[in-house]
């Protein structure tokens, strides 16, 4: 792409330091528990936790793609109750003033040529602050709703490249085009209007493998990873790996972004009883069996013991780097974060809105006062 960028109102690419937002709020969240005070995306909840981040200038609102939880069979478990990524980045579009709204998309489960339309739809609602979230899609049983196989893993990555070469010709074209893949054909292809953003919406991918990280450092401007290990500098190493590969091989600057689940508690005894209260005690074990069961491979060789860690750490989160303690000790995680490398970081919690307020209470001052985020000029002026 040629032209250049112009995404004036797109807090992604603001002066902060250490950008952060949530993860999750169109659904349960990311914990698998079954406690009383867990998350549920009623609207009300969807647009109180929006605006809870709006007004603390949080950069970024980000809405997962799921079709189905992890039970089968079980149409009513609470990890299959999904608002749709688009609807939902559409009303909080309009929610709020400042964030960025994510959208995320399997590409098997919506053609490019909707994709397109829905993207720059939602991008004018927004006044240009959409955010696509691309994914190859990998959950076979949502798959096999759609009648779409569950392709080999290289091949995956083939179709998302097709997928999203058409949206981005659509995104910027002035004239009808042609396009015929391996995957994809279109004929006379147009889609009017345009989104605000140009030469489009920023695309967010995460590449764990290395068929993934090469896509994303070739075409995402934010790339979503888990990091490795609880180690300052293995995370820098990490982190610092994946920009210098989209440089030496794309020529580009990329963001790199993470999510951690978080309890903040007055102490880190009353932190660490909480988590495990919420992710042991109260377990969603059908939800998490379900996981486990379809991620066979994962569990392969694994010790008793390790599996048991890999199921808690899961129920607690989904993954990710647990920011679990006191205030001081999430600002001094964070803050090792920012120094290892890393530009932004979502979080998820068991009640979405008591984690955010005791957050921007306690630990957003925290890192104003060093200096890895401006206090935010708009604080305390939700949308109306």
């Amino acid at each position: 792409m040629t032209e250049p960028a112009s995404r004036p109102n797109n807090p992604l690419f603001g002066p902060n330091r250490l950008k952060i937002g949530i993860f999750g709020t169109n659904g349960k969240g990311s914990a698998h528990t079954l406690v009383q005070e867990a998350y549920r995306p009623t609207w009300d909840n969807v647009v109180r936790t929006a605006q809870l981040a709006d007004a603390a200038g949080y950069e970024a609102i980000v809405a997962y793609a799921r079709w189905k939880g992890y039970i089968p069979g079980r149409v009513d478990s609470p990890g299959g109750i999904i608002l749709d990524p688009f609807t939902f980045a559409a009303g909080v579009a309009q929610a709020t003033s400042h964030a960025a709204v994510f959208a995320t998309s399997h590409a098997p489960t919506i053609h490019p040529i909707a994709a397109a339309k829905q993207c720059a739809t939602i991008d004018i609602i927004s006044g240009g602050r959409l955010v696509l979230n691309v994914v190859a899609g990998w959950n076979k049983p949502e798959l096999e709703m759609f009648g779409a196989p569950l392709r080999e893993h290289t091949e995956r990555y083939e179709h998302l490249a097709e997928w999203l070469d058409i949206i981005r010709r659509l995104w910027t074209s002035k004239e009808e085009f042609d396009f015929e893949g391996a995957h994809f054909k279109v004929q006379g292809a147009m889609s009017m209007p345009q989104p605000l953003q140009r030469p489009g919406p920023p695309i967010m991918s995460a590449g764990g493998s290395e068929t993934g990280r090469r896509f994303a450092c070739k075409n995402a401007d934010v790339c979503f990873l888990l990091l490795h290990s609880e180690d300052p500098e293995e995370w820098a190493t990490q982190i610092s790996a994946y920009k210098q590969f989209a440089r030496d091989e794309f020529g580009r600057e990329v963001q790199v972004w993470t999510y951690a689940p978080m309890v903040q508690r007055d102490t880190m005894k009353e932190a660490q009883d909480y988590l495990h209260h919420y992710a042991v005690e109260h377990q969603d074990k059908e939800s998490v069996d379900g996981w486990v069961a379809g991620n066979a491979a994962t569990g392969k060789g694994m010790s008793i013991e390790t599996l048991n860690n890999l199921r808690t750490h899961f129920a607690a989160g989904g993954g990710g780097n647990q920011l679990v303690g006191t205030a001081d000790h999430i600002a001094e995680r964070l803050t090792q974060l920012s120094q290892a490398g890393l530009d932004g970081i979502l979080f998820t919690y068991v009640d979405f809105i008591d984690g955010m307020t005791r957050f921007n209470r306690d630990v957003l001052p925290v890192l104003e006062q060093r200096g890895l985020r401006a206090p935010f000029a708009n604080a305390g002026k939700a949308a109306a």
